[in-house]
């Protein structure tokens, strides 16, 4: 039965740790869920504006 909830456990765990390895891992994981989004929010919203004139 433990068998089962190992690998879950497993997974959480390693992910944070993965995560708290150093300030580096934060930033760029930081960077890539928030930064990547405004650029493509940024380029296409200056490709509907481009559209509009």
């Amino acid at each position: 039965m433990g068998m089962l909830f190992e690998p879950f456990t497993d997974v959480v765990p390693s992910f944070f740790g993965w995560l708290n390895q150093g300030p580096l891992t934060l930033t760029i994981f930081l960077h890539t869920i928030i930064i990547l989004p405004m650029f493509w929010i940024y380029f296409s919203e200056k490709k509907r504006l481009q559209q509009e004139k």
